[in-house]
């Protein structure tokens, strides 16, 4: 008889674990379906990184594109026959040189930073002017003085090395953020967003006439979330990867693995947002106060080194700046998943936690 009640209790929770993770099943393939058949925003999920990595590498080519815009302005003296610049000044591949023939529009650039230095052609000694306020016309001003000092006047007091080893491009330590930085729009607006939408819509309110708890719901959001965005990312990796030359020195499991954990981290962080929201402005302006300041603080663009402490360690607590910085070192130092301990328990500690609250705080109504 025990054996027969034992039997039983086991068919009836294997019964009701097959009907769960069909509940599941069901949730995760309508968003699925609903994600695929929106063209506009699947479309645009895979053209938005491409057109910012293809600026990018417009901008800053690897071959050492110029950076610094040093306008050339005509002399005070119009009857004044224009020498052309020294020939020395033209070998510095740091430096775009941009002719006007009205000095007032070339200083009116330079006040509001669209040049970083002005030189006047033919000029004996040779004049140039600066902003104060320009970082980057202090910059340019060390390459125009270096290229115009005599080389051998020094030659006696320094030595010039150069650093051993692999030195990557601007556009490759840039790269690992765009594709942070798209996961983070997606993953925050493409759930937190859509939830809301649906609560104001009473779609969730017919949810909660059926067995379907909350914590299924939510989950099936997560995982249908980070399976698009894992789906989505891996082309446009390869795509990029593919025009670009990109290279991963790490694993592409390793690689793929942080990207997924970081996707479930940002997902839940969405899922706490929307929890009880039942306005789509209100969610869009808290998601948008949250996405912003995690963006700049993530080193998707800069990176934060010589900002101040309170600056640096006030961003540890965004969960983009672990997978930003995971994702560099795995694809520009070949570092490991072992070597990421500290971003990987970041990272599952935020999961777990942000996926405790959202389930716990959400509601199908808006009441």
């Amino acid at each position: 008889m025990a054996l027969r009640k034992e039997a039983f209790i086991a068919k009836q929770s294997e019964t009701l674990k097959n009907i769960m993770l069909k509940r599941f099943c069901s949730i995760f393939i309508a968003r699925n379906k609903e994600y695929f058949r929106d063209r506009a925003a699947f479309g645009w999920n895979f053209l938005f990184p491409f057109l910012i990595i293809a600026g990018f590498a417009i901008m800053f080519q690897r071959d050492g594109h110029t950076e610094y815009k040093c306008g050339v302005i005509p002399s005070e003296n119009p009857k004044k026959i224009h020498e052309p610049l020294p020939h020395i000044l033209k070998d510095i591949t740091l430096l775009k040189f941009v002719e006007f023939q009205n000095r007032d529009i070339g200083f009116e650039k330079l006040k509001h930073h669209r040049l970083d230095l002005v030189l006047e052609q033919g000029s004996d000694p040779l004049r140039y002017w600066i902003s104060e306020t320009s970082p980057k016309g202090t910059v340019a001003e060390s390459l125009l003085l270096k290229a115009l000092y005599d080389p051998g006047y020094l030659a006696d007091k320094v030595s010039r090395e150069s650093v051993k080893g692999r030195q990557i491009h601007y556009i490759d330590w840039l790269f690992p953020g765009i594709l942070a930085m798209n996961m983070m729009f997606s993953g925050l607006f493409g759930v937190g967003y859509v939830i809301v939408r649906y609560r104001k819509t009473g779609a969730l309110k017919r949810f909660k006439a059926t067995p379907l708890t909350s914590f299924e719901y939510l989950t099936a959001q997560v995982v249908s979330r980070m399976f698009l965005l894992l789906f989505t990312n891996v082309i446009v990796y390869a795509g990029c990867a593919f025009l670009f030359n990109f290279h991963c020195q790490g694993s592409y499991f390793d690689l793929i693995l942080l990207f997924s954990l970081g996707s479930v981290s940002i997902i839940s962080l969405g899922l706490v947002v929307a929890a009880r929201a039942s306005s789509e402005e209100f969610a869009s302006g808290i998601l948008n106060m949250i996405t912003w300041p995690m963006m700049f603080l993530s080193e998707v663009w800069f990176s934060l080194e010589g900002t101040p402490d309170w600056v640096r360690t006030f961003s540890q607590f965004f969960p983009l700046i672990h997978v930003t910085e995971g994702m560099r070192r795995i694809m520009n130092e070949g570092a490991s998943i072992g070597d990421l301990g500290f971003q990987i328990m970041v990272l599952s500690m935020m999961s777990v936690i942000f996926m405790l609250i959202g389930s716990i705080l959400f509601k199908w109504t808006k009441e």
